[in-house]
């Protein structure tokens, strides 16, 4: 499928070096972004579909990179059903598992360790949830596996290593795993904060320090917050991603993105939601957080955007959260709710609004152009100019 999108008004690239892109039109086909900027008007004569744009701002799919998935599109913490497909109407178009610890009956011993990732990862091998894509099965680290194991896993294409559940003696003992994990080339992630789930038990920095993860999940408390020194610690006393979450603590969400910011590391703050768990369902999380970032931070809200998606993807090895040519073609555009007081998406954000998510394009692919679901309506009409496919894209037929 060959995709245009036309009459931006601006589009954010996802890249913290270069956040915008030059030019009003995106060009999708195969998968990914063929062109990107100001396009002639022969490069596009040919498409399957034109959307207009009428103006709206293009960003990268959101990336959350805190998601607690189980099987299918479902979660037995909130018991509901579709939350990913709802997500994906809150301009979320990858979630990353953060270990599948929410199973029922989660089994402890290896071999059940080992066969939970496993599953989950086969689950949503094939499987888009309204066009979203999941990257799901993370080993949730417990004694009695070995390095031998973790190499096994890798093999069978299991890439992901959480710590924080297992039932170990002290977070001290995750170290040698862990290390175990990311010499066979695993993203590693930990817990911090206060304990999230009964049984298991509060990680501080220096855990974290110890065990030298690839990224500090939910650094900002999931949802309890760790003693406060340990904040500069993490920034200063290592290369760790710190990714703050939505379910969280809002102050030292703030907390991290400036001590980041000031440390001129500004490319390890992630954005993530922490969800679904007690703190329930949130589709427009990963934008709230973006816009505290931005009307509480002070933080540029394409800066904002960045953490949510090109930090996302460099971190994790990803080809979505930047729109360039080559990049998987996961596109989102958000405009200022109608009856804001802002006339524009980046502006709204600055005052604190969520955005209104006026279309959203995964593998190519339109899923809804109109309006969302989960959000007001945009000021501008966004629309389907020619479609030469038996199809409806338009928000009203979701």
């Amino acid at each position: 499928m060959r995709v245009a999108i036309v009459n931006l008004s601006r589009i954010v690239s996802g890249d913290l070096n270069a956040p915008f892109v030059a030019g009003s039109s995106i060009l999708l086909e195969g998968g990914r972004i063929a062109a990107i900027g100001d396009l002639p008007p022969g490069s596009i004569a040919d498409v399957d579909v034109t959307v207009d744009a009428a103006g709206t701002i293009a960003i990268p799919g959101l990336i959350d990179s805190h998601v607690h998935i189980t099987f299918g599109d479902y979660t037995p913490r909130q018991r509901v059903v579709g939350y990913l497909e709802s997500y994906l109407h809150g301009g979320t178009t990858t979630a990353i598992t953060a270990s599948e610890v929410h199973v029922p009956g989660r089994p402890k011993d290896p071999a059940g360790v080992k066969a939970l990732a496993l599953a989950a990862a086969a689950c949503f091998r094939d499987y888009r949830p309204g066009g979203m894509r999941v990257h799901a099965g993370s080993v949730i680290l417990e004694p009695g596996l070995t390095g031998a194991d973790l190499r096994e896993l890798r093999e069978a294409g299991i890439w992901l290593a959480k710590a924080g559940f297992g039932a170990f003696a002290t977070p001290y003992d995750y170290a040698p795993l862990m290390r175990e994990a990311r010499a066979c080339g695993m993203v590693t992630t930990m817990h911090t904060g206060g304990s999230s789930i009964p049984g298991s038990s509060g990680i501080w920095a220096e855990h974290v320090l110890a065990s030298d993860p690839t990224v500090s999940f939910h650094v900002n408390g999931g949802p309890v917050a760790m003693p406060e020194e340990g904040f500069a610690r993490l920034v200063g006393e290592s290369s760790v991603a710190m990714q703050i979450c939505t379910a969280g603590n809002l102050r030292t969400a703030l907390l991290t993105a400036r001590l980041l910011e000031e440390a001129g590391q500004p490319e390890r703050l992630l954005i993530a939601t922490d969800t679904p768990t007690g703190s329930g369902i949130m589709p427009l999380g990963m934008f709230y957080t973006i816009s505290h970032l931005a009307s509480l931070g002070g933080m540029a809200p394409e800066r904002a955007i960045a953490a949510a998606t090109g930090n996302n993807a460099r971190v994790y090895g990803l080809n979505a959260g930047i729109l360039a040519e080559g990049r998987d073609a996961d596109v989102v555009l958000i405009d200022a709710c109608a009856g804001g007081s802002k006339d524009d998406a980046l502006s709204a954000i600055s005052n604190g609004d969520v955005p209104a998510v006026s279309a959203v394009f995964t593998a190519g692919v339109p899923r809804f152009v109109g309006r969302s679901r989960n959000t007001p309506a945009g000021m501008r009409e966004v629309r389907v100019a020619g479609c030469r496919l038996p199809m409806d894209f338009s928000g009203s037929a979701h």
